[in-house]
């Protein structure tokens, strides 16, 4: 397997852009959060010869890659098999309190994707797990097993805005009172029986269902909200922070987070703003940047992706 063949980093040169002026220095460290098959990390080491790496991911499969692929750095990085959400107790661990930039790649990795046997992918038949970690937590399988028709409709709506999803929680109820759903193929057959015929050419039944599962068994969202407070504390003045989001859930937790960062408070009316009330972070980016339409042709998994980046200016009062 060509690791550079199959995996090209997403958006990897405005990263560097967005990070550059804080990893220059002879002590800088960057946090990649969402380590993956380590494209954006193998970069940056290159990029930046004095930049020590603390790259995190709960993919173990990620990890034993990603430690093949930055080798050749192997007294500049550590590798961590953790959570994102858990970057406190890391750079507590590793004595780092404070660091240079984090970046963070959201969702789903082309890893996970391109094996079928971690039943990520709806168009390749394959035990129903869908765990970013599989050394522990529920499968899909589990949950579409055990989850009442009106917790499956209210997963599938609310991280999948599924407008069926009353229609596909049922099917799942019923079809599993005969048989269990042990694979991603049973899971697609019952969604594409479930689908009204006048919407079978409306996008794939299963997109969003498994997207849904995908985002309920991995706890993404809640995740995120932990994990972008704690980076943005660990941040050091003239630090950055930059975000790859793939999906509207997960831009609005990112957006808002900076938003919160970036305001004055300063009560409306007063006519000199208070400083110890001055926003702790400035934005870098305009709103969420996009993909150009050349990457997007190159790499059609930058298509959806959303930027947004942030810089310390001062620390908290």
């Amino acid at each position: 397997m060509d690791i550079r063949q199959i995996h090209i980093p997403v958006s990897l040169e405005r990263c560097i852009e967005l990070l550059e002026p804080a990893l220059s220095g002879p002590e800088a460290v960057l946090v990649d959060a969402t380590l993956g098959m380590a494209g954006h990390a193998e970069a940056f080491l290159t990029r930046f010869p004095q930049l020590r790496l603390i790259g995190i991911d709960r993919d173990t499969d990620a990890l034993r890659i990603a430690g093949e692929r930055l080798a050749p750095f192997a007294d500049r990085i550590e590798l961590v098999h953790a959570v994102y959400d858990e970057i406190t107790d890391v750079l507590d661990r590793l004595a780092t309190p404070r660091v240079s930039g984090f970046l963070f790649d959201l969702g789903v990795s082309s890893l996970q994707l391109d094996r079928a046997d971690r039943g990520f992918a709806y168009a390749q038949d394959a035990p129903l797990d869908m765990r970013m970690d599989q050394t522990t937590g529920i499968t899909a399988a589990d949950a579409v097993a055990t989850l009442t028709a009106d917790e499956l409709a209210s997963i599938f709506r609310r991280f999948g805005d599924e407008k069926l999803a009353p229609r596909y929680a049922r099917a799942i109820v019923d079809a599993r009172s005969n048989a269990p759903i042990e694979t991603s193929g049973q899971l697609v057959d019952i969604l594409q029986k479930a689908t009204p015929a006048a919407l079978m050419n409306a996008g794939h039944p299963a997109k969003r269902v498994f997207q849904a599962l995908r985002i309920h068994v991995n706890e993404e969202l809640a995740v995120l909200h932990r994990a972008i407070p704690q980076a943005l504390k660990a941040t050091r003045v003239g630090g950055r922070v930059v975000v790859l989001s793939y999906q509207s859930l997960e831009d609005r937790i990112v957006k808002a987070e900076f938003a919160e960062v970036t305001t004055d408070g300063t009560p409306a009316g007063v006519p000199v703003g208070i400083a110890a009330l001055a926003p702790t972070f400035r934005l870098l980016t305009r709103g969420a940047e996009l993909a150009s339409d050349e990457e997007k042709a190159a790499n059609p998994r930058a298509t959806p992706v959303r930027i947004r980046a942030v810089e310390r200016v001062r620390d908290a009062a």
